[in-house]
């Protein structure tokens, strides 16, 4: 029988995601892939040092730990962790070895060597894709794959919530479409709030992220004793305009634990309280913001981020 992924949760990382390479890819970056490689293959046996979206990862791949109800029932893999990397073949020994060493049970991998990896994501049946190329994430979402921009200089997660994988998103043109944002860019904030008033029965339509956030209700739904998820909506409408968002969800069917309607305050010290492993937002101001506090992702998606 052959091996499947149908019913898992699957996110594609790239290497540089999850592992700090920032010196290595600054001999990439220069364009010697070969000087690259003999720095990768030098550096074979020394574990690169976590990156970003390593505790996202790691917490995710937890839920994999559940314990079998009787011995004669293998233990749950819900999750699925795999590589797709930019880097080549000869430096993905290193990724792999990385891997292992902090115990991350990840086996699959695709590396292309400088060529972009994002059409794998279809045959993944990938429910997110984190990488550091801009180029890639555009693809990915243009594709219907949530993705994000991973900020390699962001702060890293902290260890306060070792059983919780922590996760914020912002609303408007991530969870949601960018309907809204487009008034308010357009006409402004009264606009934007009469707008919202007045189709607050009216769900907004889906977002880029909203296929991750039901994926990750089905994850937390499907339970472990020893991890959990907790969501957070954190966006800059405020009253009246909240009621829309949260009638939307409720339509959906997904619960978030907490919802920050800011009214435009930056985002990031409240952020830095909620202590995200990961958080979205289509706004590379925001993003810029956040990172200063906590690991963030910039969603190339919407009014905010037209094609280039």
């Amino acid at each position: 029988m052959s091996a499947s992924l149908d019913g898992k949760l699957v996110v594609a990382i790239s290497s540089r995601a999850l592992f700090d390479f920032e010196e290595e890819n600054e001999v990439f970056e220069q364009g010697d892939d070969r000087a690259y490689m003999a720095l990768q293959l030098e550096r074979l046996d020394i574990p690169a040092k976590p990156g970003v979206a390593f505790s996202l990862v790691k917490k995710l791949l937890a839920f994999n730990h559940a314990p079998a109800e009787s011995l004669s029932q293998p233990a749950s893999q819900p999750v699925e962790v795999v590589i797709l990397s930019r880097n080549d073949p000869v430096s993905g020994m290193r990724v792999f070895r990385s891997a292992q060493h902090y115990g991350l049970p990840i086996e699959r991998g695709s590396f292309t060597r400088g060529q972009s990896p994002w059409r794998y994501l279809k045959p993944l049946h990938a429910n997110l894709f984190l990488s550091t190329h801009l180029s890639d994430v555009r693809a990915a979402l243009d594709a219907g794959v949530p993705a994000a921009q991973v900020y390699p200089q962001s702060v890293h997660a902290g260890d306060a919530y070792p059983h919780e994988v922590r996760i914020a998103f912002d609303g408007d043109a991530v969870l949601f479409s960018d309907e809204a944002e487009r008034v308010y860019q357009a006409e402004g904030l009264r606009a934007f709030q009469k707008h919202e008033t007045d189709k607050a029965q009216q769900p907004l339509l889906a977002g880029p992220f909203k296929p991750l956030l039901t994926a990750l209700q089905r994850l937390q739904q499907s339970g472990t004793p020893n991890m959990r998820i907790r969501t957070a909506l954190v966006t800059a409408r405020s009253a009246p305009a909240h009621e829309r968002a949260i009638r939307t969800l409720m339509d959906w069917n997904i619960e978030v634990d907490e919802a920050m309607f800011l009214g435009g305050l930056p985002k990031g010290e409240f952020l830095r309280e909620f202590e995200p492993d990961f958080f979205f937002d289509d706004q590379t101001g925001h993003v810029d913001s956040a990172s200063r506090h906590v690991p963030s992702g910039h969603v190339a998606s919407g009014v905010s981020n037209p094609a280039r």
